[in-house]
């Protein structure tokens, strides 16, 4: 189990989003760039969000290099600058940090992108990755289907909508656990 103390060292070596993505290469750069226009929160998603009340340390192992992170990452830092008050986003790139991701494989292998949600105090509350259910159905129907798509294949807005409010969804899950915490409302008197 990640100890607190570990989780608190981790999310100090990790990048804000925009200095994460600064470590690609151009054409990297450039597909997380395409990826994100137009990308936001529905107006509900936004106010959802920014009533969150609870600091959330969020941590995502991740590549400039990985499909999927192109695909999610962007939304999760969407929702992060929705309430920056409560949500502190850190990024690690997954085989610079191999001992952590380690720590959290999924289904036996390195995966990401793998979001680590904690506490105010860096205590362990959820994990989630490398797809969320909506990516994951997009991805059985494409690839377990008669025929599969080409890799870089443009996401049907549908799915990109789903798949933003999963991730909506699992940062909402991770406040009402923290907001509910016995110990988090006797510090906070609520």
């Amino acid at each position: 189990m990640i100890t607190p103390e570990y989780a608190r060292e981790k999310f100090g070596q990790g990048l804000g989003y925009e200095a994460y993505l600064s470590t690609g290469s151009a054409d990297q750069r450039a597909a997380w760039a395409r990826f994100e226009a137009g990308l936001s929160l529905r107006p509900e998603q936004h106010h959802l969000v920014n009533n969150f009340t609870r600091q959330i340390n969020v941590l995502v192992l991740s590549g400039t290099w990985c499909g999927d992170c192109v695909q999610q990452v962007p939304m999760i830092a969407k929702i992060a600058e929705s309430n920056k008050d409560s949500i502190r986003l850190r990024l690690l790139d997954r085989d610079e940090h191999i001992d952590l991701s380690n720590q959290v494989k999924i289904c036996g292998g390195n995966r990401v992108p793998t979001v680590m949600f904690f506490s105010e105090d860096f205590e362990f509350v959820a994990i989630s990755g490398d797809k969320s259910l909506s990516r994951l159905r997009a991805a059985a129907r494409k690839h377990l289907g008669a025929a599969c798509v080409l890799p870089g294949a443009p996401v049907d807005e549908d799915e990109r909508a789903a798949t933003l409010q999963d991730w909506v969804n699992d940062f909402e899950r991770v406040h009402l656990t923290l907001r509910l915490s016995p110990k988090l409302r006797q510090r906070h008197g609520d």
